[in-house]
Formats: C-alpha cells, sequence, structure tokens
C-alpha cells in the first residue's frame, strides 16, 4: 500500500506505522491522525497484504483491529511473534472492553489496545508510550557513545579514537539511525523514508552510496567492534559485535 505521510516533517522525527482495518472510514481517521501528528501511516484492509508487507519492510509500530475478517488482530500478533526474528510493536484497536478480553489481547502480545471510538489524543499518547518502551534510542540533541563512536548530533559531528569526522546532514543521520537501531534488520524504504522523507524521485542506488561513505568515513569494521552489513532484499543491519567475534 502506498505511504501516507508529511511531506515537510524533520528526517528521523518520524515513526512508520502500518494500519490494519477492513472499514475504510475508521482506517482513514486513524491515518490521517498519525498524519498530523508527524507519522507515516501504511493502510491496509486486510491481513493478508499487511502480513505480505511485513516480511518485506521494516515498520515501527502495527495498529491493528481486532476483528479482522481473514485473520483477527491478536492472529497476527502471534504470526509476527512465530515468524519474526523480533515482532513489530503492536496496538490493538477493539470495541470489547471486557477484563477478560483486554487480558486475552496483552496475553496475544499487545503491546497496548485502545478502545473504540478511537479518540485522538488517547491514541497517540498510547502510540508515544510505546515507543519510549520499544523504540530505538531516542535522538534527544545529547551526545550519544556506541563503543568507540560518540555521535553529536548538534555539531552533525561522529568522534571516532579521538579524531572528529564530519558528515553530511544526511550521512549523519543514516548513520544515527543505524546506530539507534543496532541489531534490528532495516529495509531499504524505511531508511529511504526515515533519512530522506517522502522522495520518490531519489536515485535507487542513493542509499547504496551513502552507506558506502559512512562505513568509509567512519571505519565501521570488527576491528572497532561494529558490522554494517546487506540483508539480502532487504536493506542493512548494524551488528555490534562480541571481542571474539573481531
Amino acid at each position: 500500500m502506498a505511504a501516507n505521510g508529511p511531506a515537510d516533517k524533520a528526517a528521523g522525527d518520524s515513526m512508520r506505522i502500518a494500519v490494519l482495518d477492513d472499514e475504510a472510514t475508521a482506517r482513514a481517521f486513524v491515518t490521517q491522525t498519525l498524519i498530523e501528528a508527524g507519522h507515516f501511516a501504511y493502510e491496509f484492509p486486510n491481513a493478508r497484504t499487511l502480513v505480505t508487507r511485513l516480511r518485506q519492510d521494516t515498520f515501527d509500530l502495527v495498529i491493528l483491529d481486532w476483528n479482522m475478517p481473514d485473520k483477527s488482530g491478536p492472529e497476527i500478533i502471534t504470526w509476527m511473534r512465530e515468524n519474526m526474528d523480533k515482532p513489530v510493536p503492536s496496538l490493538l484497536l477493539t470495541n470489547r472492553n471486557s477484563d477478560a478480553d483486554i487480558v486475552a489481547g496483552l496475553d496475544a502480545g499487545a503491546d497496548d489496545y485502545v478502545i473504540k471510538p478511537v479518540q485522538p489524543p488517547v491514541l497517540l499518547a498510547r502510540i508515544a508510550a510505546i515507543h519510549r518502551r520499544t523504540g530505538p534510542r531516542e535522538a534527544t540533541g545529547a551526545n550519544e557513545t556506541y563503543g568507540p563512536y560518540q555521535l553529536q548530533p548538534a555539531r552533525q559531528t561522529v568522534i571516532v579514537d579521538g579524531e572528529t569526522i564530519v558528515l553530511t546532514a544526511k550521512e549523519f543521520e543514516l548513520a544515527a539511525t543505524l546506530f539507534r537501531n543496532m541489531h534490528r534488520p532495516l529495509s531499504r524504504s524505511y531508511l529511504l523514508e526515515i533519512v530522506w522523507g517522502r522522495n520518490p524521485d531519489l536515485p535507487t542506488r542513493t542509499l547504496d552510496a551513502h552507506i558506502s561513505r559512512i562505513r568509509a568515513k567512519l571505519g565501521i569494521r570488527p576491528e572497532r567492534g561494529f558490522r554494517l552489513v546487506p540483508v539480502y532484499s532487504y536493506g542493512y543491519r548494524l551488528e555490534p559485535l562480541e571481542p571474539e567475534e573481531g
């Protein structure tokens, strides 16, 4: 499904969120709420299309209607737990408000739930809370240290073993995204959208060129405790290595 997202949102500030609901009006309402809050939203009318996309792409959160005709929200959460190395955090939307139903949804693995009808402030507050618990390290503007690497967001520089490396804005944002998501495979489309925003005219080799440059500039290699590897037909992953692996 095509993405809906804020064209003027600063790179790196948005979450990519999949929205599953078989009711077009409800789906559009949630999507619009997310867009107005500065997120990228992908709409899915059925579980089949969502599951297919989850195999191919990276999302920060999935918002799932509980009652779907082909596969329920809890069933999709179970599928993610059984088939994904790192299941996507999930938020259930439901008309069910009994204690037993809420417990069942959370026991299935949902990170939280919202009772319909959806109130935008409540939805956004629950999303923010999930992201604080499960998301990557947040960009606060403060310096961030990962092994021998110190990221300095205010200066768009990285200090490596005492040497200051100046990066372009996009190189720095890409490096920061990778470091903040260590161990996590990130799809090409995820990296392009988070770092560059919505730009369909971007050359297909732009991401690969930037990956190559930051690997070279920052000297990302096993001797420094990290390995930046391509994930076949998917994207890239930054792996921290144990000392004996270097």
